[in-house]
């Protein structure tokens, strides 16, 4: 045995044992066995070196060869990744179908991006040009709604001795070459491949300082997250976290959407994709697909690969957000993720900790959740990554830890609750359980772009869901008959904002997406029949007076009766509170 030569010493499913040469360091990609299955090295001891492969082991026996790569995991980058689905490891799967049928073949080592299409591109700069990192040398059109910009990678830094004819051009082909200091001669061209484990560096992180807009009442309003920002949507299996998720890529105002399933079933998978296909983007009615990356490991997938995918997944919206777009990255679900870690780490026979996941859980959270964020790019531009994870707590228990380390590290808790899910109301975010600590850094964006008025509405709204909250206590023992007036219409206020605000029809053509500037309405309208109702009771007027007229239920149904584009139609809404108030104000003077 030479010692640069590698072989199987031993294979405990996706976890295999090497010996051989010394060569070999941590986090580097190796080809194991016959058919060349990727791996990466996660232990390096004397003698003895630990794989994890990120495909199915079955057949891998000691004596077959192991050869490494001299280069840590790392995925292709370039036009292509949008309107298309991967694996756990950035593998094209509607390649993989071609070629091995629905089920994914081993040792299929396919690039990311396809080599036969050629790009329209257009350089960015001329012979004698000094260039440095983020400097743009080419751009082409990958969709009809996202030019795709190429940068000049980390590192590298000189000037611009030849470049190529604007024309037609493959990911491989040179474009561009950059003679750096000591003289030596980068080609530059479409594509670039990047470490999935590093983080792609930045000029600046910059703070947060406005919304990722949603089109959701309870989430834009009471529970916003920052652009760049990290969320957190844990709930028990059927609370609905898939269908918010869904929402959230198809309605928010990111400019690349990049969805990870991640252990989820096929059928939700599958779901996902039809309905992506399907959906026209409600900027430019085009199809959504032209700016989303659908990276799929489904629960039957090797584990080791659902382990890399989210690390997949954040890499490529970094490479966008070095462009200067706004990325929003959906992990479905983080919990599942955290599973394939425990189940990795029992094979490698490491000390378990709490339920049995292996120590470094929460360092592997905060390195995920923390490559979220708002940065200024190397190329000078604004560009940003949000984290919406899933988590799946068994039973629906908050105090598990996946739950509760994911909340030392997100700022936004979108708690999804399971009575509310059974009985039709959605979104089902518990609005007692969740939070979000961007509300005062987004004040100012809120003031600016929405009106002054917007920040005190949805305090005094979440002051009236907390007031309830209180008052149900004394109601599930002696009943709601005998609580005075005032605090009848605190409950009956509370129901409208429940029933007529928070409760949105993600299936309605109107109110399944709401601009903020309809929110503020429907808020200043709830508010004006409450402080009006509250004038009545000051009077000693009966609420039940108020209630007999019907403006409660006929202003919960104004989310369905405006349309976003016309809403003048809150006008009559009004005219109907200031009707019904002096309606019952004259009946009692």
């Amino acid at each position: 045995m030479t010692q640069d030569s590698y072989t199987i010493h031993g294979v405990n499913g996706p976890v295999v044992t090497v010996t051989g040469g010394r060569g070999l360091a941590m986090m580097d990609m190796v080809h194991v066995g016959a058919e060349g299955l990727i791996g990466e090295v996660v232990r390096v001891e004397d003698g003895l070196t630990t794989v994890q492969v990120y495909e199915d082991t079955a057949g891998l026996m000691p004596g077959q060869p192991v050869v490494p790569l001299g280069a840590p995991m790392s995925i292709e980058l370039g036009p292509g990744l949008l309107h298309n689905i991967f694996d756990g490891i950035a593998r094209p799967l509607e390649v993989i179908q071609a070629r091995s049928g629905p089920f994914i073949g081993r040792g299929l080592n396919l690039p990311s991006l396809d080599r036969a299409r050629k790009w329209q591109v257009t350089l960015s700069v001329r012979p004698g040009d000094e260039v440095g990192p983020g400097t743009e040398y080419a751009s082409c059109p990958e969709t009809a709604v996202i030019t795709h910009r190429c940068r000049v990678p980390a590192g590298l830094a000189g000037q611009v001795t030849w470049t190529a004819q604007p024309g037609e051009y493959t990911v491989e082909e040179p474009l561009v070459e950059v003679t750096d200091r000591r003289g030596t001669v980068h080609r530059l061209t479409l594509s670039q491949r990047w470490p999935i484990r590093t983080p792609r560096p930045a000029a600046e992180r910059l703070p947060i300082s406005r919304p990722l807009l949603t089109g959701q009442r309870i989430i834009d309003t009471l529970f916003p997250v920052g652009k760049g920002g990290a969320a957190a949507i844990p709930g028990p299996f059927g609370a609905g976290k898939t269908m918010t998720q869904h929402q959230l890529a198809k309605w928010s105002d990111a400019d690349i959407i990049v969805y990870l399933g991640c252990g989820e079933r096929g059928n939700e998978m599958t779901q996902a994709l039809e309905e992506f296909s399907q959906l026209l983007d409600p900027r430019n009615q085009r199809p959504l697909m032209e700016r989303t990356i659908l990276i799929a490991n489904t629960s039957n997938m090797p584990v080791a690969a659902r382990e890399a995918s989210v690390y997949t997944g954040m890499t490529m919206a970094e490479y966008y957000r070095d462009m200067g777009y706004h990325v929003a990255l959906m992990a479905d679900s983080t919990s599942r993720w955290a599973e394939a870690l425990r189940e990795i780490s029992g094979r490698l026979e490491e000390m378990p900790a709490e339920e049995g996941f292996p120590a470094y859980l929460a360092s592997r959270l905060a390195e995920f959740y923390e490559r979220a964020g708002c940065v200024r790019t190397l190329g000078g531009e604004e560009g940003s990554v949000t984290v919406i994870g899933a988590v799946s707590p068994q039973g629906g228990d908050f105090s598990e830890p996946v739950t509760q380390n994911t909340k030392r590290y997100v700022r936004t808790f979108w708690g999804l609750d399971r009575s509310l899910a059974y009985a039709r109301h959605f979104p089902s975010i518990n609005w007692l359980t969740s939070y979000s600590e961007y509300t005062n850094d987004l004040k100012g964006w809120y003031d600016a772009n929405v009106g002054a008025d917007f920040v005190p509405c949805r305090q005094r709204i979440s002051n009236l869901l907390q007031e309830e909250a209180k008052l149900m206590e004394i109601v599930k023992l002696i009943g709601a008959d005998i609580l005075p007036e005032e605090q009848k219409l605190i409950m009956e206020t509370a129901r409208l904002i429940r029933v007529g605000f928070l409760q949105q029809n993600a299936y309605h053509a109107i109110d399944t997406y709401v601009p903020l500037s309809k929110q503020l309405r429907m808020m200043e309208l709830i508010l004006r029949l409450y402080d009006g109702a509250r004038a009545l009771t000051a009077r000693a007027i009966p609420l039940s007076q108020l209630k007999a007229t019907g403006i409660f239920d006929q202003l919960a149904k104004m989310k369905y009766q405006v349309p976003n584009e016309d809403q003048s139609g809150f006008d009559d809404y009004q005219r109907q509170i200031d009707q019904a108030l002096e309606q019952v104000s004259r009946a009692n003077s």
